[in-house]
């Protein structure tokens, strides 16, 4: 068992009581169901063709006896120990008709022939030839042999009427118990996958699209579900079928076993072939069909830049593109699974019953093995035959759970932080950068020896050209990168050594572009934080300046945001972000652009708004419109990863710097050489 095995073997020991429960009730299942060829057989072998055994007249009528002509006769097996037996006499079977033979036969077996009243007997291997006078029974006087045998075959016949039901009931509650362990196996796998997504760093997901993602925790885990619920029921079955009947052949008879012994070597090759060439193509199916879900996430996302853009055509080609190649291995696939699934098995068991009727009738089996016994033989091979389709034609879905599990633990496997469940004290909000370099790719550094101290209650601006690295700082503040040079201190206390959680629960942020949940205005400004009471939301979004303009709309603050926000303005979604900043009452509040999206009327609200909140608060704001800094206490300039400029607005205009004639260009005061 491989690493990924004993994983999904570990999740099933989360509940292995239920599991233990339904396999000791599918055992209980096979044992019950198993019990019904043996009956068969006694009923084939003892009541029926036992008529053929030896008869012996008894002294008037009597249990088990039957009537002929006037006497009584009782077959041998049914006299009690130290019972007189009288004469002996015979009922014999020839072609479709039975016979009564007033003595007994000089030898067993040999071929018969009936002419008139005239029974021959030949044994061509033992050169015997002996004849008889015999009398052809009626139906009749037939019946009277089998009346003795009417009530044990009832009585079979009961007995293997109440195993059936007992095999249903003892099935219905495996499966049930089998498929509940399943789907708590999921949920709780699901539940593990998604907590990690929760722990794994901003990082993980610069190269991971948002589909694949989904495609793990959906569609991978969906596939293990079925491997709980299909591929080990199928397994276990097959397997405690397959010993069981293999246990029941030596009972019946030793040979026969030995005949289907090689079975079992042949199933062991199918399924080392099959997993062999399955698991690439189940491993290529899985990667094509998370980029197919990457690529449908990212169109749905983006649809108004194709329809604007008029790239449709071009969409419409990758995506066939991807597609098809899952088309190609899919077709692999199902040419692979239709040469080794039920047409195989069925060639298989043919030529296995072939043999064996062929050897019976030959001679090699027919004085050892009798028809009941045959009975029982095929009864049992049709049986386990069925299990074996099961588990051959799951190989399929067996391959399918195994690469998607490989996925699902490999995301899992992936180092994150455990998320922090405490909470500190409300830090100050005094920042300092104590010559921090910081480097997205390996030796390739977005910041150069970045210092700089903020504090308590300060507001400091970022500016600077797209990729100067304004955006870098405030990422290595809230710690979704963490510094490899440097150090970062809050109040004095290095943030390195502070759980990432609780540095954050008084840290509030507001992006450029706004992410809006599926839910209302008031659960996307407390985010269902228990802690933000109604009043708090209420008395963010009037500080925002946006209650009454949210109030108008029908159901108030409780109108429905649908995902992403997509039925509100641009400016709408903006001072709800702004409104969740401010709930959550920050120590150090981040305007990552934060009016870049807003209309200059929007915008003046949310200054208003910002001169009353920003006291006693370390406010960070990135911005390009630098007219929205100008009441900054420190503007920090920065070129290509370095501060080339700090101090207020007043004194870099006074420097007629960078600064100056970035202010310039904006205010359109620089005249062209």
């Amino acid at each position: 068992m491989g690493t990924t095995g004993k994983r999904l073997f570990q999740y099933a020991m989360l509940y292995k009581g239920t599991i233990l429960a339904a396999l000791l009730l599918l055992v209980l299942a096979v044992c019950a169901e198993l019990t019904g060829p043996l009956i068969a057989k006694r009923m084939i072998d003892d009541n029926i063709l036992g008529i053929e055994k030896k008869w012996h007249q008894v002294q008037g009528e009597q249990l088990k006896a039957a009537s002929y002509k006037g006497e009584w006769y009782k077959r041998e097996d049914r006299f009690a120990p130290g019972e007189v037996k009288g004469r002996e006499v015979r009922v014999l079977q020839v072609g479709r008709s039975y016979y009564f033979l007033n003595e007994p036969l000089r030898f067993e077996g040999g071929v018969r022939e009936v002419s008139g009243e005239r029974l021959t007997v030949t044994d061509s291997d033992a050169d015997k030839r002996e004849t008889y006078s015999v009398s052809k029974l009626s139906a009749k006087e037939l019946f009277e042999f089998y009346a003795p045998e009417v009530p044990a075959l009832l009585k079979l016949a009961a007995i293997y009427f109440g195993l059936l039901v007992l095999v249903a009931l003892f099935a219905y509650g495996q499966r049930l118990m089998l498929q509940t362990s399943a789907n708590r196996i999921v949920r709780r796998m699901r539940n593990d996958v998604y907590a990690q997504t929760q722990r794994l760093p901003v990082q993980y997901y610069d190269n991971l699209s948002a589909g694949q993602v989904v495609s793990r925790i959906t569609n991978d885990t969906e596939a293990i579900r079925e491997l709980y619920v299909g591929v080990l029921a199928n397994f276990f079955t097959g397997t405690i079928y397959m010993v069981a009947i293999f246990g029941a052949l030596f009972l019946l008879d030793a040979k026969l076993a030995l005949i289907t012994l090689p079975l079992i070597p042949i199933l062991v090759l199918w399924i080392i072939v099959y997993r062999k060439f399955a698991a690439k193509y189940n491993r290529i199916i899985r990667t094509k069909l998370s980029e197919i879900n990457g690529m449908i996430n990212e169109s749905i996302g983006g649809m108004t830049i194709i329809q604007a853009f008029r790239r449709e055509k071009q969409t419409t080609e990758e995506f066939d593109e991807l597609n098809d190649h899952y088309f190609k291995y899919q077709n692999k696939l199902l040419s692979l699974n239709s040469l080794t699934s039920h047409n195989l098995v069925n060639v298989v068991r043919n030529v296995l019953f072939l043999i064996v009727v062929w050897m019976f009738w030959g001679g090699t089996l027919g004085t050892l093995v009798t028809v009941g016994a045959l009975y029982a033989y095929i009864d049992y091979m049709n049986r386990m035959f069925a299990p074996i389709v099961g588990i051959v034609n799951q190989l399929s879905n067996l391959e399918v759970a195994r690469v998607s599990a490989e996925r699902v633990f490999k995301l899992m496997d992936e180092e994150g932080t455990d998320v922090e469940t405490g909470s500190i004290a409300r830090y100050k909000g005094d920042v300092q950068f104590h010559d921090v370099s910081f480097a997205y790719k390996k030796d390739d550094y977005v910041l150069r020896n970045i210092s700089f101290h903020a504090s308590q209650g300060e507001t400091v601006a970022l500016v600077g050209h797209t990729g100067s690295g304004k955006s870098s700082i405030l990422n290595l503040l809230f710690r979704f990168y963490d510094i490899k040079e440097g150090r970062i201190t809050i109040d004095g206390m290095d943030a390195s050594g502070m759980p990432k959680q609780m540095l954050r629960e008084h840290m509030g942020i507001v992006l450029q572009d706004p992410f809006l949940f599926t839910g209302t205005i008031a659960s996307n400004v407390s985010l269902d934080n228990p802690n933000i009471s109604r009043k708090k939301v209420e008395q963010a979004l009037r500080d925002v300046g946006a209650y009454d303009m949210f109030s108008k709309l029908p159901g108030g603050i409780d109108a429905p945001v649908i995902e992403k926000g997509s039925t509100l303005s641009a400016g709408q979604r903006q001072l709800i972000s702004f409104a969740r900043a401010l709930a959550y009452d920050p120590a150090i509040l981040i305007l990552d652009e934060a009016t870049a999206s807003i209309d200059t009327e929007t915008e003046a609200i949310i200054q208003r708004a910002l001169d009353v909140l920003k006291r006693g608060r370390t406010t960070f704001v990135i911005a390009h419109r630098l007219s929205t800094i100008r009441a900054a206490d420190q503007i920090l300039v920065l070129d290509r990863g370095v501060i080339v400029e700090r101090g207020n607005h007043d004194t870099l205009m006074e420097k007629q710097g960078k600064y100056y004639a970035m202010y310039q260009l904006q205010q359109g005061a620089v005249q062209p050489a």
